[in-house]
């Protein structure tokens, strides 16, 4: 029996090393390179397995957050545009063509804290890749002209997207839930302010010149690329770009003192919808906070979640359930959405979700749920990273947030140390009624239009 025993000891003493190496294993599992040129510039190599493909995105820290003077919304969103209308060395057509030579595939987004560049190609174009974008970021150069049709072509994505019963309806949710933060308005900025985007060519060079700098850009390349190769082309680049000195003031929001409330007259019919926010806390990898409310959004309000299973399974009342907080740089909000079927159920519909956050702030969650969660989020995430473009995309947000893939780690150490006692306690803190926001859209007559 001892030759037995001993073996059955060996295995266990080999399975809870092996428990313990995946306890301890990062939640970003790849290798990377991260430096800083003289200028500012920030570089992030990331080599992966998926062999010849290279992911390149070029985040900018810049976004709609930034737009700090009155009457100047939808900039950031408009170089989303400019940043494609070419320079003398690359004009559009030659910009174009080199890329379709290349079968490589570009665009780009705003958010209201960055703006993200990204590039899809095979890595023997990593040098010409790099060499027109870094010709583009350090030399755009448009004409008055130029800059009137983009203008107009924001402003009819602009009309576009109101045509969105839920577009507007987040449009009006920010509007009523904040003063003074620039939160306040969209990406897409102000209606007024794009209409008056053509008379604004000088500030839009301005507004380019402040923000266009390498001490607000991070290189991110990601797939069979090696930072051996990679080190020297940036250098070779992007090492002239010119540090810039702005910094803007973005104003701070003062504390909520009570709730708020707004509707939306929807002019055609449309499911009605429901918006209940709260203000929440700027994204953080060192407190518990981030984490413990990705992980009572999970609890509440996923589709595994008794409310969900309630009003869209059982009940079959709402055909949309969702809510979370955004992670934002500075303070947003912690959102739930519900798309009702009839009018007359919304308000029924509202007290349900007002229930739920009431009894997460009650009562702890029950543990094993709680570990359920916390197992799912992570696996879900590693599930996520199945190609190098999709690697890229993932990074660029926390990049965008913290300059490096390691927030990631540390996010997802934060999730694993998240206690039924943390969810209540932002459920108490953050989910509270003078710190609550609540809109409504309808297509019956009444609303307060926006």
């Amino acid at each position: 029996m001892r030759p037995l025993i001993r073996t059955l000891a060996i295995l266990l003493a080999c399975l809870a090393l092996a428990a313990g190496a995946h306890a301890a294993q990062k939640a970003f599992p790849y290798a990377y390179s991260q430096e800083d040129l003289p200028n500012g510039l920030r570089l992030i190599a990331i080599p992966t397995d998926y062999p010849n493909i290279v992911a390149l995105y070029i985040v900018v820290q810049t976004g709609s957050r930034n737009e700090v003077e009155p009457g100047k919304t939808g900039f950031a969103h408009l170089f989303e545009h400019m940043m494609f209308r070419g320079t003398e060395k690359f004009p559009p057509a030659k910009y174009q063509a080199a890329l379709t030579a290349a079968g490589a595939a570009s665009n780009a987004y705003t958010t209201d804290d960055h703006t993200a560049y990204h590039t899809v190609f095979s890595k023997e174009d990593l040098e010409q890749i790099l060499a027109m974008e870094a010709d583009r970021f350090q030399n755009l150069k448009y004409t008055q002209a130029v800059f009137k049709t983009e203008t107009q072509a924001v402003l009819g994505e602009y009309n576009k997207n109101s045509a969105n019963p839920m577009s507007k309806l987040f449009e009006a949710l920010r509007d009523t839930a904040f003063d003074r933060h620039t939160y306040k308005h969209t990406t897409m900025g102000f209606l007024k302010d794009i209409q008056d985007m053509p008379n604004q060519y000088d500030y839009s060079l301005q507004f380019f010149d402040r923000y266009y700098r390498p001490e607000y850009a991070t290189i991110l390349v990601v797939g069979d690329v090696t930072r051996e190769r990679l080190r020297p082309l940036v250098d070779k680049y992007w090492s002239n770009w010119k540090r810039g000195a702005y910094k803007p003031a973005v104003p701070s929001e003062p504390e909520q003192n009570g709730p708020r409330a707004n509707q939306v007259a929807w002019p055609t019919s449309t499911l009605p919808m429901v918006l209940v926010a709260y203000r929440a806390p700027a994204y953080t990898d060192i407190e518990r906070e981030s984490a413990a409310l990705d992980v009572l959004a999970a609890l509440g309000f996923s589709q595994n979640s008794d409310l969900y299973q309630k009003l869209v399974i059982q009940q079959q009342t709402v055909d949309t359930l969702f809510g979370g907080a955004e992670d934002r740089v500075d303070p947003y909000l912690f959102t739930v959405l519900a798309r009702v079927k009839k009018p007359a159920d919304v308000a029924a519909v509202q007290e349900e979700i007002l229930s739920t956050i009431k009894k997460l702030a009650a009562e702890p969650a029950p543990a094993a749920r709680l570990e359920t969660v916390k197992q799912n989020l992570r696996y879900s995430f590693a599930l996520s990273m199945s190609n190098s473009e999709a690697i890229a995309a993932i990074v660029a947000r926390y990049v965008a947030l913290r300059r490096t893939p390691e927030t990631i780690n540390r996010i997802y150490d934060m999730y694993a140390q998240v206690t039924p006692e943390d969810v209540q306690r932002v459920a108490r803190q953050y989910l509270t009624e003078s710190r609550r926001t609540i809109v409504t859209l309808a297509s019956q007559a009444g609303g307060k239009k926006q």
